[in-house]
């Protein structure tokens, strides 16, 4: 087989990475026609179809994604080496931390205190969408994601490591001072719910947990956004179901309180890399002291 073109390579990465000629052709800047032909191009030399279509969407073959997985290993390496050349061999750290826009901003300081000690260190944080931060990741743009659910290994075909850095408990949280005398669920009877959305995992906690003692909330909203879920839960003077460290802040203040912690019911929060070559010292760091039994 003739050497290979590691542009028209390059192309079919990206691409296979995105999942729709369209887009990946906005992102390179290229036609759709010119794009579509390069990777033709590639076909033909490997002798090989990479993709197929399913509707409007591309597909890997079986033989297309052995080679995103080669391809993966060689254009992740040299973008990580780009970033490294760019940040220059000093002695000051800088990370890029990314995390999921509805995750708990009291969860994030107390991951990034520690850094705060470090007069060589320094961070940039950006809030994403998961699909955002994984491609923060995979172009070297992120050093690290935090996110609150773990990244399965198929995805863009890359072996993600995922470290459980945080577990918190969730609870019914409610205006101070306002506690039903009685357990759950008597004197919940005329309360008014402020809940998770039905995607998120603590959601479903929370159902089983009314099922379980025959109890139908009065839902007047449902959230997917920890710190929207803070302000409602401080001003609307509703009851609420999230980790307490959410509003930590209230509860010290007497705004808030917990009137109950729900049974074998957690929140996990995971940091994300990608596999690379190096990996600053303050990273490794930072997740020895969050790194959980």
């Amino acid at each position: 087989m003739p050497r290979l073109n590691y542009h028209h390579l390059y192309y079919f990465w990206r691409v296979a990475n995105i999942g729709h000629l369209t887009q990946a052709a906005e992102q390179l800047h290229v036609s759709q026609s010119a794009l579509s032909a390069q990777i033709k191009q590639l076909e033909n030399k490997m002798g090989r179809t990479l993709f197929e279509r399913e509707g409007r969407r591309l597909v890997l073959t079986d033989v297309g994604r052995r080679v995103q997985s080669y391809a993966q290993d060689i254009f992740s390496t040299g973008e990580e080496l780009e970033q490294y050349l760019k940040s220059g061999n000093t002695s000051h750290t800088h990370l890029n931390i990314g995390f999921e826009t509805h995750l708990s901003r009291n969860f994030i300081e107390a991951f990034i205190t520690p850094l705060f000690a470090q007069e060589d260190v320094s961070f940039t944080l950006y809030a994403r969408t998961m699909t955002d931060l994984t491609e923060g990741l995979l172009n070297h743009e992120l050093d690290i994601a935090l996110t609150n659910r773990a990244i399965t290994n198929d995805v863009q075909g890359v072996l993600w490591q995922n470290q459980l850095v945080a577990r918190q408990s969730v609870a019914i949280v409610g205006p101070y001072g306002q506690q039903p005398e009685q357990p759950f669920p008597k004197g919940y009877e005329d309360k008014h719910w402020i809940l998770p959305a039905r995607n998120m995992g603590i959601r479903s906690v929370f159902e089983s947990f009314c099922a379980t003692h025959e109890y139908r909330a009065d839902i007047k909203a449902e959230v997917d956004d920890m710190a929207m879920m803070r302000l409602l839960a401080r001003d609307s003077g509703f009851l609420s179901v999230m980790p307490p460290v959410v509003v930590k802040d209230e509860i010290e203040a007497k705004k808030l309180q917990v009137y109950q912690t729900l049974p074998q019911a957690y929140e996990h929060f995971y940091a994300l890399l990608m596999p690379r070559k190096f990996v600053p010292e303050v990273l490794l760091d930072l997740l020895r002291k969050h790194q959980l039994e």
